[in-house]
């Protein structure tokens, strides 16, 4: 049985509620010794963490994956029919050509090319 792994909303709400309880603690107690150092650094690593996880969720409600996904057997996005025994054989002006000319070919040419 596999424990599913929280998301990052979780991990965010999680760390954002220790961080609070670390403040808390950290002005009742008003400590100015290592103890207090300690749960001041510890509060600021929650908090970090919490910014992040944060941060994940959000990025993760974009919308679009970063990579697209492939079907079973077909080549990743990219370079099809292109090796490296290819390219080494070409010239490198060679093989920045057949490059854009198979994305020009995919509909649209490369950005920042000249003309």
């Amino acid at each position: 049985m596999r424990i599913p792994r929280p998301d990052a909303r979780a991990k965010a709400a999680f760390a954002a509620l220790v961080a609070a309880f670390l403040l808390v603690t950290l002005i009742v107690r008003g400590r100015q010794d290592l103890l207090g150092v300690t749960l001041a650094l510890l509060c600021l690593l929650a908090t970090m963490i919490a910014a992040v996880s944060a941060a994940a969720a959000r990025q993760d409600d974009d919308g679009e994956p970063a990579v697209p996904p492939t079907l079973p057997g077909q080549p990743p996005a990219g370079l099809y029919g292109v090796d490296a025994d290819t390219l080494e054989m070409l010239d490198h002006r060679e093989a920045v050509r057949a490059v854009r000319e198979r994305h020009r070919g995919r509909g649209g040419s490369a950005a920042g090319e000249g003309g």
